[in-house]
């Protein structure tokens, strides 16, 4: 068979597991933590959130591991591009996103500062685990504060929108603890294939690392963000639409950078200032769009589209 043949179908496959992967996973362990007592809000802002980054992880790990930092760095910044940009753009030309104040108050701007910290830590061309550990312990202080906050708040339709986001708990433990295993084996199954895959077809095709990273890995791994911004664009469920983005974003270099790095720091290649400054730009920029009116509207989504496109056409040309 042919050897890109064969590898797209690595990628491909990869790529199914990693979602199956992750619902299952999510499925299991909130069920397993509701039934040992644990709130649906903290299932919500903890279990779910980080099940759900769980697939980014791993490809982020397997790529590190293989001695591929820049797939690992990269699929982290070019997500957060795809997320605000591309996602985010694409949602809003569907339905226009009505945004809350506490995004436009607390999340948005953590996001921002955490994107221009991971724009200070790469500035010197390697990621150790001192780096690591900053970002890891700054997502525990973040969660610890969202989780102070949502329990304070006493509006009714924030405390359902976390409970929305739990699946419905399963009747039997032994399913909810075969459904948290299968998803863990799929998960890791499929981000081998899925790096294994992109890493052959970047050698293939004269591709640097980072430009995967950037580029197939970054989408790859996006699609299921993707898909829950812009279904909630189109049911006008337009807090679950940006709040999925900028959590992402927060758990991609919080969570997903930050373990990585902590198990396998690496150096930094391919990477460059021009793809660290557009994930900070994209996440500058959004707090201006989402402020006017607190309405992201259609031609500012055409905007941030215009913008993914170009870069696109600059990384790949």
């Amino acid at each position: 068979m042919n050897a890109v043949l064969l590898n797209s179908i690595y990628v491909f496959a990869g790529l199914v597991l990693l979602i199956l992967g992750a619902d299952s996973l999510v499925r299991g362990s909130s069920g397993i933590a509701l039934r040992l007592g644990v709130s649906s809000l903290i299932v919500g802002l903890t279990v779910v959130a980080v099940g759900t980054s769980t697939p980014e992880l791993l490809v982020s790990l397997s790529a590190a591991l293989r001695g591929s930092g820049s797939i690992a760095l990269g699929n982290v910044v070019g997500s957060n591009i795809a997320n605000i940009a591309l996602i985010l753009g694409l949602s809003a030309l569907i339905s226009p996103i009505q945004t809350s104040a506490q995004l436009i108050r607390r999340d948005i701007p953590i996001m921002i500062v955490v994107s221009g910290v991971l724009v200070f830590f790469t500035a010197n061309g390697h990621l150790g685990r001192l780096e690591g550990l900053i970002l890891f312990i700054t997502l525990g202080l973040y969660l610890g504060i969202a989780i102070y906050q949502a329990r304070a708040e006493k509006d009714r339709d924030v405390r359902e929108q976390f409970k929305q986001a739990v699946p419905v708990r399963p009747r039997k433990t032994v399913w909810l603890l075969s459904l948290t295993v299968i998803g863990l084996g799929c998960l890791v199954l499929g981000a081998d294939l899925f790096v294994q895959g992109a890493i052959e077809i970047a050698h293939r095709f004269s591709v640097s690392d980072a430009v995967i990273g950037l580029t197939l890995v970054a989408v790859g791994t996006s699609l299921p963000e993707l898909a829950t911004s812009v279904v909630a664009s189109i049911r006008h469920h337009n807090d679950i639409a940006v709040g999925n983005v900028v959590g992402s974003n927060l758990f991609n270099i919080l969570c997903i950078l930050g373990l990585t790095v902590i198990i396998n720091p690496f150096g930094i290649q391919g990477i460059t200032m021009v793809d660290m400054g557009l994930m900070l730009l994209t996440a500058l920029l959004l707090l201006p769009l989402v402020r006017s009116g607190f309405v992201l509207n259609r031609w500012e989504g055409g905007l941030l589209v215009v913008i993914y496109i170009g870069y696109m056409v600059m990384l790949l040309r």
